[in-house]
């Protein structure tokens, strides 16, 4: 299996996923000696991993970037047969019981700060092996785009700090949601209550809306309205 290096920069990161456009998922994992799995039923990550080995990702489960070095993080767009986002895209683990942070050093911030975006088809009916990859995008949000996103943030912050976590559903936020992120239900964390007090719950993750990334995709590529 070759290895890799971490791009050295942003230039580099690009015209890497540059070769990557138009390329299947078969042919890159070829190339890089993995087999491609019949589906993503019990390999709901693989997409991600395997572009993320193709770019020279560097971070793998660490709280960092994907891309260490130069800040910048991966996320895998499936996209439909007008490329438009089938789904919301995660982002983060919600910190649960570090809730009173700030929106400017908050996790979510960080990781949004700069982001390469690589949309990949995800029509059911195609097979994995034969599904392409779309034209990367390096992004970073403007300041109405993070606007957006702090107001949600704050908002689904202070009803976690209220104990109202057991109360937030992915109806709320404009742009962005909170839903449960755990492999199973049996995997808990600890939060505050309605009383203030210690309780265990589900961990959470934030999730960006799939018309927050459409609208992304929209400022750069030809797509439908």
């Amino acid at each position: 299996m070759p290895h890799i290096p971490p791009p050295r920069d942003e230039t580099e990161l690009l015209a890497r996923a540059h070769r990557l456009a138009g390329r299947t998922l078969g042919d890159i994992a070829a190339g890089l000696g993995v087999t491609v799995p019949a589906d993503l039923r019990r390999h709901k990550g693989w997409v991600g991993q395997l572009l993320e080995q193709a770019l020279g990702a560097s971070a793998g489960s660490l709280a960092a970037p994907d891309f260490e070095a130069i800040g910048v993080e991966l996320k895998t767009l499936p996209v439909d047969g007008r490329g438009l986002p089938r789904e919301s895209t995660y982002v983060c683990t919600v910190p649960l019981e570090t809730a009173g942070e700030d929106w400017e050093h908050s996790w979510l911030r960080r990781k949004l700060a700069r982001v390469l975006w690589l949309p990949v088809q995800a029509d059911k009916n195609i097979p994995l092996a034969e599904r392409h990859v779309g034209s990367a995008l390096l992004w970073s949000p403007s300041a109405a785009e993070e606007a957006l996103l702090r107001r949600d943030w704050e908002e689904l912050n202070e009803r976690i700090l209220l104990g109202e976590l057991e109360q937030i559903s992915a109806r709320h936020g404009e742009v962005l949601q909170i839903r449960p992120k755990a492999a199973n239900s049996r995997a808990l964390r600890h939060t505050v209550g309605l009383d203030g007090e210690r309780v265990l719950t589900n961990p959470r993750g934030y999730y960006l809306r799939a018309a927050f990334t459409a609208a992304i995709l929209r400022q750069h590529f030809v797509l439908p309205g």
